[in-house]
């Protein structure tokens, strides 16, 4: 028995998941991204992380992967400040063959009580998006930086600059050249930086 969820921000990083994991990428088309889910991490910074809600006639690139079905309590409690939204399959189609997902695919989203934009005691972590901006890169490239930045809402969101000392708890490396490239764009962007200390 498996399970079969649909990833849009960290879980596109393969190196956050298991190796074993059977990852597809698509795109899920009714939703769109945002950094709209505040809570505190264990060593007490607060942090704002994505979710994603109905958006009729958006689309957001991200990965459809399947997992054996006792992986789920580890995963649920990963995504704990979300809850489950069941068969979006419909709405997916895989990039190889344009075929949808299966009935049982499924995402997270905010639980209702994490719900709200990030702000400067809840900023967005460096360390996260990094995370984020590696995966989509490693699976669509540049363009794959693009499309996320494009099809996200709320960089209003401050950015916490914690790249060097991760307050993330599943942090990457980056290479010169990805960092250097990631932070050209959120620099176009117009992405802000909170001061001050990490």
């Amino acid at each position: 028995m498996t399970i079969t969820y649909f990833g849009y921000g960290s879980l596109v990083n393969i190196d956050t998941i298991p190796e074993t994991a059977e990852v597809t990428p698509g795109r899920l088309s009714g939703w769109l991204r945002e950094w709209r889910v505040c809570g505190q991490g264990d060593d007490g910074q607060g942090r704002c992380a994505l979710t994603v809600r109905p958006e009729p006639g958006a689309e957001i690139w991200g990965v459809m992967a399947r997992e054996p079905r006792e992986r789920l309590p580890e995963l649920e409690t990963r995504e704990k400040r979300y809850v489950k939204v069941d068969a979006v399959g419909v709405s997916f189609r895989c990039e190889a063959q344009q075929a949808p997902g299966p009935k049982d695919l499924f995402l997270f989203k905010a639980a209702p009580e994490h719900l709200r934009w990030g702000c400067d005691k809840h900023p967005i972590l460096q360390s996260y998006l990094d995370c984020v901006l590696a995966g989509f890169f490693r699976t669509w490239g540049e363009r794959g930086i693009d499309h996320f930045l494009e099809t996200t809402d709320g960089w209003h969101v401050p950015v916490l600059r914690d790249r060097t000392r991760p307050h993330y708890p599943r942090p990457i490396t980056l290479d010169a050249g990805l960092a250097e490239l990631i932070d050209d764009k959120l620099r176009d962007h117009g992405i802000s930086y909170l001061t001050g200390k990490v």
